[in-house]
């Protein structure tokens, strides 16, 4: 069990952090529903194993070590993702819990076996990029629904995967990966992005704008 909490936490940090951001104990210990003093002495533990770099009062951001780890993990959790949905058929609103669950479970062995029986993939339902063996992402960077200004017309490339009720909503508003989006306003009461996806136009809060994907 205490593997299994370490790596949910190199994973915690890695999905909040950007570039060379500081992740903060409030932010992890909103993500893992656990309190922030249990946080701060996970961190400070993960610290002394070099897995992450920490700034007492400022928060912790991944040693290279700690990356590493991290990228494996996910890649097991994306390809379970997939295999959930194309092999199972499972919901694509269903298969973050369960490849949670199994991502702790598989060894890297299994993992390439896994990633050869779908094809080698680069991405998994929700549009996001499976890393490779070695760690690095297939291609590269991508742009925040949340930074598209008025007028501007994108594609989506992926979804945020971890909240059942935004995926149902997403689906239902089209915004899926592939999906064209056009930026039309800001709506100055709600604050949120009013974007047209076909001939509909929708209200999409900020805090999801802020994870969804465009290319």
């Amino acid at each position: 069990m205490r593997s299994i909490s370490v790596q949910d936490y190199l994973l915690a940090i890695y999905r909040l952090q950007e570039g060379e951001a500081l992740v903060s104990t409030t932010a992890l210990a909103q993500r893992l529903g656990v309190a922030p003093a249990s946080v701060t002495d996970m961190i400070r533990k993960l610290h002394r194993k070099g897995l992450v770099e920490y700034q007492p009062y400022h928060g912790a951001i991944l040693s290279p070590d700690g990356e590493r780890q991290a990228l494996q993990l996910l890649r097991r959790h994306r390809l379970w993702e997939l295999f959930l949905t194309q092999v199972l058929g499972l919901p694509w609103e269903q298969v973050h819990a369960e490849a949670h669950r199994l991502e702790h479970a598989t060894s890297d062995q299994v993992a390439e076996h896994l990633a050869e029986f779908l094809g080698q993939p680069v991405l998994d339902p929700h549009g996001h990029q499976i890393p490779a063996s070695d760690g690095s992402l297939p291609l590269g960077p991508r742009a925040r629904l949340i930074e598209l200004e008025p007028g501007r017309t994108a594609r989506v490339a992926a979804v945020p995967d971890d909240d059942p009720e935004v995926l149902r909503q997403l689906a239902a508003q089209g915004i899926v990966p592939g999906a064209t989006i056009a930026m039309v306003d800001w709506d100055t009461v709600t604050g949120s992005m009013l974007v047209a996806v076909g001939d509909q136009i929708w209200a999409v809060e900020r805090q999801i704008a802020r994870q969804v994907q465009m290319e």
